[in-house]
Order: structure tokens, then C-alpha cells, then sequence
């Protein structure tokens, strides 16, 4: 798992608030998007096989692989980067939980149920939920760091003015998770 540096707590515009609650009220069913339906089999067949390993349930595999495409979509974030960023924090596992307290595939700290929802932490234990609240903090932080993404991902881990943990989810990207779909004739 990742370095013991957590999100913080940092005073946010109530319309900030407003907006990432919005977001994670927001119950529409999962639809990633593809160019294709190609390239939408190509991808899941690539990431399947990526996280046989970690996940062996294939239903369960697919169903989180199209959540974290879709909630990493709608946050605008590279659904690659977002497959990085959870195996460093928890390598997959949905019920983990850091000595620091911070729980899920995506390791959000439970303040940010206090600040955005119900203050129930337990649901950050449900992937779908995990991968959004994740996703939008993430989001976020890259648009308080202007689209820094260096400075967003440290700032997500806690750890900001080090690359230690960007350069950590950068290499996971580079070596697991990098896609380019090839058009088949």
C-alpha cells in the first residue's frame, strides 16, 4: 500500500461543496465511454487480464473495471491513472483500510463523508462510492493545483512537495496500465 501521508482536511468555497455533492448524488447506471464497440471489448479484454490476479471473479473483475472507467470519465481523469493510482493505494483490495484510517480501492479518508455526504465512512467501503469519492477528490485537487498533476496526486496522498508518491503512480501507469487501442481491419 502507499506511503502513511493521508488526504487532508482543507477548508473548501461551500459552492465547491455543493458541487462535489452533486456529484456523488448523482445515481445514474454505470456506461463508460468507448470510440467503438470494438475498442470498448479490446479494453476490457486488456484490463480483464491485467487484474485476473487481484480479482479472480470475472463478474466482479468487469463490473469494477467499467466503474472505474466511468466514474474516472465523468471526472475527467485518465481511466489509466486512476487504475494506477488504486493499485498503489490498495493494490485492489475494496475492505482496505490504512493504519491512518483511510478505506477503499481508492484510500479516501473518512472526513470527506463528513464534508460531503451522510458521515457514514463505511460506505467508502463499497467500490462504486470509493472509485467516485476517489475520482472527484481527485478531480478536485488537480483543479486546485490548476492542472498540476504532479502537485494533485501528492496533494491527494498527503504528501504534497514530494514526487514521491506521483512518481510511485506514474511508474504503476508505466509498467500495468498503459492502453492504446489498435484499430483492427
Amino acid at each position: 500500500m502507499a506511503q502513511a501521508a493521508q488526504q487532508q482536511y482543507e477548508p473548501m468555497a461551500d459552492s465547491v461543496r455543493l458541487a462535489l455533492r452533486n456529484v456523488l448524488d448523482d445515481t445514474r447506471p454505470v456506461n463508460p465511454i468507448f470510440q467503438n464497440t470494438e475498442q470498448r471489448l479490446d479494453w476490457l479484454a486488456q484490463m480483464s487480464k491485467r487484474l485476473s490476479k487481484r480479482i479472480p471473479a470475472f463478474s466482479d473483475r468487469i463490473q469494477l473495471i467499467k466503474v472505474i472507467r466511468y466514474e474516472a470519465q465523468r471526472a475527467g481523469l485518465d481511466p489509466q491513472l486512476v487504475f494506477a493510482l488504486i493499485e498503489v493505494e490498495s493494490n485492489f483490495r475494496a475492505d482496505a483500510v490504512s493504519s491512518a484510517g483511510a478505506r477503499g480501492l481508492m484510500q479516501v479518508m473518512p472526513f470527506w463523508t463528513d464534508l460531503l455526504s451522510n458521515g457514514d465512512p463505511r460506505q467508502l467501503l463499497e467500490p462504486r462510492i470509493n472509485v467516485r469519492y476517489g475520482c472527484l477528490i481527485l478531480r478536485h485537487y488537480l483543479d486546485k493545483e490548476n492542472g498540476n498533476l504532479d502537485r494533485a496526486l501528492a496533494r491527494y496522498n498527503g504528501s504534497l512537495g514530494s514526487m514521491t508518491y506521483p512518481n510511485l503512480v506514474y511508474d504503476r501507469l508505466d509498467r500495468n496500465w498503459q492502453y492504446r487501442y489498435v484499430r483492427r481491419h
